[in-house]
């Protein structure tokens, strides 16, 4: 059974030079594009900053309060490499919670991420509440901790009855929606994120397929097939 962290692993190793993620927000205008080895760096920086950092691994919850973004995309694969579940309800208690700046408030093990476009560190946070960024980068720019264990969970407190799913069951309904969107290995894929505001589309699906992704945020409507010939990408419908 595979896990979304053999997955991306997986992905990232067909070719760690190669553009993996490249963000846009047509809000900010923002563009930032990582490879696969910078995307794997920051997840692994991340994955051991949890295990390290806050002692956590499997069976331990994260709680993350963030819109999408290619840092939110980092945590979330990172969590997942490290065995960890990942909650988006408040009724479960977390054991470690990134959130906006603004929203950052003194509590255990809380990480305050900037979304800033080249990821610079914050200034000036509530005391109690750490830096992402700047903790990250302080640990290894490999994962070596424990694996995550597929029948443990992988989502928690889900809507409609805050149940769960496993990492193994994560992987295989992600490997399902790259199939029912039409995601194949080695293809690169623009995805409106106003259209698939699900993490499942805009991020765990084409990692599980193998797939290079373009997102797009706050995109005028107008502009998606102009930006799909630009990226060389196929827009998902």
């Amino acid at each position: 059974m595979s896990t979304i962290g053999q997955l991306f692993a997986a992905t990232v190793a067909t070719d760690p030079a190669k553009p993996l993620l490249t963000w846009y927000d047509d809000a900010t205008g923002e563009r930032t594009e990582l490879s696969g080895a910078t995307l794997a760096n920051w997840v692994a920086k991340t994955a051991n900053l949890l295990v390290d950092g806050c002692g956590l691994g499997p069976g331990s919850v994260a709680s993350i309060s963030l819109p999408p973004h290619w840092q939110t995309a980092s945590i979330m694969l990172a969590c997942w490499t490290a065995g960890l579940a990942v909650s988006h309800s408040a009724d479960v208690q977390a054991d470690v919670a990134f959130v906006e700046p603004e929203a950052a408030s003194a509590a255990p093990d809380t990480y305050a991420v900037s979304l800033h476009p080249f990821a610079l560190p914050l200034r000036g946070l509530p005391s109690g509440v750490s830096d992402w960024v700047s903790s990250a980068r302080a640990h290894g720019d490999f994962y070596g901790g424990p694996a995550a264990d597929p029948g443990a969970p992988s989502l928690v407190g889900l809507p409609g009855g805050g149940g769960s799913i496993t990492h193994a069951e994560l992987a295989e309904r992600s490997l399902a929606r790259a199939k029912e969107l039409e995601i194949a290995k080695g293809d690169r894929v623009l995805i409106d994120i106003g259209a698939h505001p699900r993490p499942l589309d805009w991020l765990t699906a084409p990692i599980a397929a193998g797939a290079s992704l373009v997102l797009s945020h706050r995109t005028a409507a107008g502009i998606l097939d102009t930006r799909a010939t630009t990226e060389h990408a196929r827009l998902i419908p």
